[in-house]
């Protein structure tokens, strides 16, 4: 999900056709949607970072949960 319905990563893109519900995909370069341009307009929850060399992954920044988003919340 990105920042507006209208805002597009992809225009026209082909996917495997093993391609199911829950699957993940990845997009290696989103300009402003990268990490460190995130934030929580419209109360989305920012995804994991994924750091990916040599067909090792690595974690580096664990995806936010709702608990983080309302920690600063005064009420």
């Amino acid at each position: 999900k990105h920042c507006e319905s209208g805002d597009l990563i992809v225009r026209e893109g082909a996917v495997p056709a093993d391609l199911d519900v829950g699957d993940i995909v990845a997009t290696r370069v989103t300009g402003a949607y990268g990490h460190s341009m995130g934030s929580n307009y419209n109360k989305v929850l920012r995804p994991p970072v994924v750091f990916v060399s040599g067909g090792e992954a690595r974690l580096v920044v664990r995806r936010e949960t709702v608990a983080d988003l309302l920690a600063t919340d005064l009420g």
